[in-house]
């Protein structure tokens, strides 16, 4: 196994027993158990569980913003900025369903989440409500009369971060098409098709 599979699959195994376990549960000793390894492996690529925790928060971050960046709608004049806005939603929530133990360790941090943690979801947060408020500013106009951009991108965010949130902890009770259809309507109120 090359250096980077290894390291790879020792994150991995330390995503499965935060997600399994909770950060409390994270150590050296349990990390090694999970991959099927000796100790010294594992400080052999990560200088102590600090390390290691800090490269697991750092994956997950830039899996989840890259993610979010790939779906989100940059130019919401290339059509019906509800249908646009309805897809990233869409988008979203098939992200989540997909690696769900990524998109709860980003939005519902388990107790015991080091720091850093917090620290980059509130990061990644600030620059996605950026590029969403550049995306909105256009269907507001400059004047003083609309929607603030910022607040407005600000509040689609959290509503969509919501229902990820609410498909995850129950899929049975939220499906993505009751989610959907909420957004929708929440979107057919907010934004004038012109």
């Amino acid at each position: 196994m090359t250096a980077q599979a290894r390291r790879e699959q020792l994150l991995d195994a330390t995503k499965a027993i935060v997600d399994r376990d909770g950060f409390h549960a994270v150590s050296i000793e349990a990390v090694a158990r999970e991959a099927g390894i000796t100790r010294p492996i594992v400080y052999s690529h990560f200088r102590d569980l600090g390390g290691l925790l800090e490269a697991l928060v750092d994956r997950e971050g830039e899996r989840a913003l890259a993610q979010l960046g790939e779906l989100m709608p940059h130019d919401l004049a290339s059509g019906d900025p509800r249908e646009l806005l309805l897809a990233a939603q869409q988008a979203y929530l098939r992200a989540a369903q997909a690696d769900p133990a990524t998109w709860k360790l980003v939005l519902m941090p388990p107790e015991g989440a080091p720091a850093i943690l917090r620290e980059r979801i509130a990061e990644g947060r600030a620059q996605v409500v950026g590029q969403l408020a550049e995306a909105v500013r256009p269907l507001f106009g400059t004047g003083s009369g609309g929607p603030d951009p910022e607040l407005t991108a600000l509040m689609l965010s959290t509503m969509a971060d919501e229902a990820v949130r609410l498909l995850l902890n129950d899929p049975e009770q939220y499906p993505a098409e009751r989610l959907l259809a909420q957004t929708r309507w929440i979107l057919d109120r907010l934004i004038d098709p012109q």
